[in-house]
């Protein structure tokens, strides 16, 4: 969009008139075809999570993540109880609707209101949940919340720049890469230069359609392939 000029002729961004400060996300489930996203119950979940995340005997998942890998139960439900109790980050469970099994987790956080702006992340997808249906409509179910609901302005989302899976994903997604903070962090002993990367509200009509074109089940095969990936559906013809 083109820059206004004030009566100084300084140059200022376009007016928000009917602006106001969003709602906080309320802590309630989000149901989708495929799973669903339970807010977090370590009561319910932290068994079905733990035992999920060991499947990755390597644990690769972890490495990116500011916490972890855990050597034991007890360690991983303590965490848990301790990140159920807050708000920001806020957690929830994702739920194979065909099993009822906790598979994964994400979160949202830094959550401003004011300013319309949040952030998902801590996103831990175990091998039952990569690379499939409900991976992909857990983040498009997290984003309708935010822009289809709240009416947030700005999603965001933030990784390690040397983390070419999330980085990868974010820009499936309809992210787009903003840039690179350098030195933004210290986490595991040992430097971030975090990657930035956002969608905002203007963008969330297109990205809404491709989603749910994608997430229909006429785009899959018998097998569960899909038939169009999801860049088909953002690619205008």
């Amino acid at each position: 969009m083109q820059n206004h000029y004030n009566h100084l002729d300084q140059p200022i961004s376009f007016d928000v008139p009917s602006w106001s400060a969003c709602e906080f996300p309320p802590y309630t489930p989000m149901l989708g075809q495929y799973c669903n996203l339970i807010p977090l119950d370590p009561a319910l979940h932290a068994q079905q999570l733990y035992q999920a995340f060991c499947e990755d005997s390597t644990h690769k998942n972890w490495t990116y993540l500011p916490i972890g890998p855990f050597t034991d139960f007890a360690a991983f439900n303590a965490w848990l109880e301790d990140v159920a109790a807050h708000i920001d980050p806020l957690f929830f469970s994702i739920i194979d609707k065909k099993t009822q099994q906790a598979i994964g987790m994400a979160s949202y956080l830094r959550i401003t209101p004011q300013a319309g702006t949040i952030e998902v992340g801590h996103i831990h997808f175990s091998a039952k949940l990569q690379k499939t249906p409900l991976a992909t409509e857990a983040m498009y179910l997290m984003m309708y919340r935010v822009f289809e609901e709240l009416k947030f302005r700005r999603y965001e989302w933030k990784c390690d720049t040397l983390n070419l899976p999330s980085k990868k994903a974010a820009q499936r997604l309809g992210f787009s890469f903003e840039g690179v903070f350098r030195q933004a962090l210290v986490y595991k002993q040992r430097n971030r230069d975090t990657a930035w990367f956002s969608v905002i509200d203007a963008e969330w009509p297109a990205l809404k359609l491709a989603f749910e074109a994608w997430l229909h089940p006429s785009n899959f095969a018998t097998n569960g392939q899909q038939l169009n990936s999801l860049n088909t559906f953002l690619t205008p013809l």
